[in-house]
């Protein structure tokens, strides 16, 4: 035996909800489980023995939806997540300038800016930005990632870049607004990153999630670099893997967003679980609107407080229909992003669609966010097997909103996990980092009391929807695991499964519920290694 813990409560997750005293770990796998009598029995004279001191264990942390890419990348630039103005957005990027001496025609990035937390209430524009600097180029994109904002330098760039040609309904070019598949031509502008820089994000990305507890990611990177290259991303991953250097267990969520790329990527080969337990290929991932923040969700209805639009839908029916059946042709599953309900009837509409061109073994289609649902919508998931990707600290700002942007009414049919779980649902959880944080204690915290990280409303919003302690930690454990058909390997702690485990500073089982935002890891295991000790 490698490694023996002990002495601990290590709740397993598996079918019998079985808690143990001591695991034993060989060879990276879960060999013992039981009393400490019975895996000291175990032990030889090279077995490291860790005494857990009544600590809860649990298995390794699964974030089923995140950008971990992007989270590296954005990592490096001006954060603008605490600008409550737009004056504040001006003073910092002047700062950012100045403390990185910043030369003549050096790109400034930023990311994480709220139009609802400024006091003017309002997107910055083109004018506003060109207050930072009209030196340098500016491309500072909204927190949710579906907006994002160019002063006057960045804007002749990109009209250059494409010899200002380019027609597109979501291109404001006099305000330097541009939304959903227009931020494509901003990006495109920008210089792309080497591919050992792209290896050093991911590696800053790893760490910082197994800090968390987080040991498995379901991840969206091909379109995380202004080149959209799924190929260099691909590559960054292989030499990682070669040198030994990836400390995560990843499962790619590819973003391949038109039929000739998607064809292009099935050319090569990949397919749906191609790779092995570090690395594998896994679904197609398609983006069909926007977020509830920005007004860019595509609704059924008109926004209540902005009567003139109901969203954006990136793709037509049959656009979508076209991506979908192919993919699902071709073995691949499907993973779309969809927050409003008119999105979310698309994205079920075209996975029926193509489950009756070309009936496959399940494939495990799911839909990402799932926001805006109805019972129609909920029960549609149950009939037609559809999996959903939920984030539950996306409450922490929605539950804020989502009354103004849909109104009371709709408003009582949206993040209904409980509802989608007695429906028989499969749920699995993830953070969609970097628009928010990854902090899975946090996300556990939002799905069982339904509160802000400010611990409001009291008793929770839509209570009825919350979830115990059980259910939520099901949905970063097996739900995920079972999302990536990997449930025969890890997700559970059982013999001859994968020994990622994560030790908690406190048993969030018995303490008070609003303290479980406060829980840390003190150790995360991979491959039964110890890789991170607080």
């Amino acid at each position: 035996m490698d490694l023996i813990l002990l002495s601990g409560k290590i709740v397993t997750m598996d079918s019998l909800g079985q808690t143990v005293e001591a695991i034993g770990i060989k060879n990276g796998k879960i060999a013992a489980i039981g009393t400490n009598d019975e895996v000291l029995s175990k032990k030889d004279m090279d077995t490291n023995i860790i005494d857990l001191k009544n600590k809860l264990v649990l298995p390794g942390f699964i974030d089923s939806h995140m950008h971990m890419l992007n989270y590296g990348y954005t990592s490096l630039q001006l954060q603008l997540s605490n600008c409550n103005s737009i004056n504040d957005i001006i003073e910092s990027g002047k700062e950012h300038i100045l403390d990185n001496d910043l030369q003549y025609g050096r790109w400034l990035l930023g990311r994480g800016w709220n139009q609802d937390n400024f006091t003017e209430n309002r997107f910055p524009t083109k004018d506003d930005l060109d207050r930072i600097s009209l030196n340098h180029p500016i491309c500072l994109t909204r927190v949710c990632g579906h907006i994002a904002i160019a002063n006057s330098m960045a804007i002749k760039i990109a009209k250059e870049r494409v010899n200002q040609k380019i027609d597109n309904e979501n291109i404001d070019w006099e305000l330097g607004v541009f939304r959903e598949d227009g931020i494509n031509t901003l990006y495109g502008a920008i210089e792309s990153p080497s591919t050992e820089e792209i290896k050093d994000m991911l590696v800053l990305a790893a760490n910082a999630f197994i800090q968390s507890g987080i040991t498995s990611v379901h991840t969206d990177d091909f379109a995380a670099m202004p080149d959209r290259d799924f190929k260099r991303v691909l590559r960054a991953y292989e030499e990682l893997i070669e040198e030994d250097r990836l400390s995560i267990r990843v499962y790619e969520q590819c973003l391949l967003p038109n039929i000739e790329i998607l064809k292009e990527f099935l050319d090569q080969g990949y397919r749906t679980g191609k790779g092995n337990e570090k690395f594998k290929i896994g679904p197609l991932k398609l983006l069909i609107d926007g977020s509830l923040g920005a007004r860019t969700a595509f609704l059924c209805n008109r926004y209540n407080d902005d009567p003139s639009t109901d969203g954006i839908a990136v793709y037509s029916q049959e656009e979508l229909n076209e991506l979908v059946l192919l993919a699902n042709k071709n073995n691949i599953q499907v993973a779309i992003h969809a927050i409003g309900d008119g999105a979310m009837y698309m994205a079920l509409d075209s996975i029926k669609y193509a489950k009756k061109q070309c009936l496959k073994k399940e494939p495990r289609h799911g839909i990402i966010h799932c926001q805006i649902t109805n019972e129609e919508i909920l029960d549609r998931f149950r009939d037609e097997n559809i999996l959903a990707y939920i984030q539950p600290i996306f409450l922490d700002y929605d539950l804020h909103i989502v009354e103004d942007r849909i109104g009371s009414e709709r408003a009582k049919k949206t993040y209904n996990w409980k509802s989608m779980l007695e429906r028989g649902i499969k749920v699995s959880g993830g953070s969609d980092t970097p628009v928010v944080g990854f902090n899975i204690f946090e996300n556990i915290y939002s799905a069982v009391t339904r509160m802000d990280l400010n611990k409001f409303p009291k008793g929770g919003w839509l209570p009825e929807e919350k979830l115990t302690v059980y259910e939520a930690v099901k949905l970063f454990t097996i739900n995920g695991a079972y999302a990536s058909f990997e449930e025969d390997i890890k997700g559970t702690l059982e013999l001859g499964k994968l020994a990622d485990m994560v030790v908690l500073s406190q048993d969030i089982f018995q303490i008070d519920e609003e303290k479980i935002k406060d829980v840390r890891a003190v150790m995360t295991i991979i491959d039964g290694k110890v890789i991170y000790k607080n």
